[in-house]
């Protein structure tokens, strides 16, 4: 009878001592953009084995898209938005603590064809040719490549000419997909987005006539999580953290 009530007793002891390990976990909650999504992915795991006893939660999608959630209250401790013009929204609203925006790298706007592609563009002008029918981008709303396509085709002065061709994606990732799938004929990417999908992509040309595409990083001013927040945004920016970045062909801001 004693020997069952020791064995009891361990067993709740321990049940106690891993629910208290399990609580005493700190969770980190990163709303990053869609473009990050690999590099931020290895950052996390990096991040994670720095500083036992934390779990970094992502959630990737349109820039446009995660300020909205952030502005609705969703709990968020760190954004990183691919866009100046996205952040500069999320500091007039009083989102993000004042002091703690970064610029962490940049990136390039480039047009991209399903692999294989028989139909050659050299040249923006030849999207306007009978052959190219699709064309995808990201709803200019919400999703920072798209709003950069859209100021290179309206200073290219192509914009309202393709527009009957467009269709707009959710997310620069959900543009990426519908190329390699070869459901469209053409598509804005950032060039990073390309990169990871080469075995199915092709990048046509590099898109020029925009605004410098750089990436702001920020603690959110609802973070409970304030202290490892700065951590993770220093880790981003460190030596370490931007050498992964580099990895993927993020440039230096």
């Amino acid at each position: 009878m004693k020997r069952a009530i020791f064995y009891l007793v361990s067993l709740l002891f321990l049940t106690f001592s891993f629910v208290a390990v399990a609580s005493a976990e700190q969770e980190l909650i990163v709303s990053a953009a869609a473009s990050l999504t690999n590099a931020f992915g290895e950052i996390g795991k990096k991040f994670e084995s720095a500083n036992p006893g934390t779990r970094v939660v992502f959630n990737f999608g349109a820039s446009g898209a995660l300020l909205q959630q952030i502005d609705k209250g969703a709990p968020v401790d760190v954004f990183a938005s691919a866009d100046q013009k996205t952040m500069d929204q999320a500091a007039e609203k009083g989102l993000i603590i004042s002091g703690a925006r970064k610029d962490f790298v940049s990136n390039e706007l480039v047009l991209i064809l399903p692999h294989g592609a028989k139909t050659p563009v050299k040249a923006l002008q030849d999207l306007t040719a009978g052959e190219i029918g699709k064309i995808a981008l990201g709803n200019p709303d919400t999703v920072p490549a798209g709003r950069y396509a859209q100021e290179v085709l309206t200073n290219e002065g192509l914009w309202e000419e393709l527009k009957p061709r467009f269709i707009f994606g959710e997310s620069v990732r959900q543009v990426l997909d519908y190329v390699s799938r070869g459901e469209v004929d053409a598509g804005f990417v950032f060039a990073t987005d390309a990169a990871v999908a080469k075995d199915t992509v092709s990048v046509a040309l590099e898109a020029t006539k925009h605004k410098p595409i750089t990436y702001p990083i920020a603690v959110v001013g609802s973070t409970k999580n304030r202290d490892l927040a700065t951590l993770f945004v220093n880790f981003v920016l460190s030596g370490e953290g931007r050498e992964i970045l580099f990895s993927y062909g993020f440039k230096k801001p």
